[in-house]
């Protein structure tokens, strides 16, 4: 019973040998505080990561848009399309090969 009470005054901080204790007390509160700092700059990495993964996907969903309106300009209908009202299209005539001599 008289170590619970001196247990719960104290005396262990002001006895004789309370420098050792001191010490002891002061260098778990460093390192907790080096834990507690380390968990949130861990937290603060992962909603990192997960904010640059929902923008990587909307990237990704915006190329394939963008490259699917591409082709589809590039066909050649489309093209045919376009340029018919300026009186454009396809030649009648093949063209001419040209041959070189050497």
């Amino acid at each position: 019973m008289r170590k619970l009470m001196s247990l719960l005054r104290m005396d262990f901080l002001v006895n004789d040998v309370a420098y050792k204790n001191w010490r002891m007390i002061l260098f778990l509160s460093i390192l907790s505080l080096i834990m507690i700092a380390s968990g949130h700059l861990a937290e603060r990495k992962i909603f990192q990561i997960a904010r640059l993964n929902e923008d990587l996907k909307k990237l990704k969903s915006e190329f394939v848009e963008q490259r699917t309106d591409l082709m589809n300009l590039k066909m050649e209908t489309k093209i045919m399309k376009e340029l018919s009202p300026l009186g454009i299209g396809p030649a009648d005539t093949p063209p001419i090969k040209l041959k070189v001599k050497e």
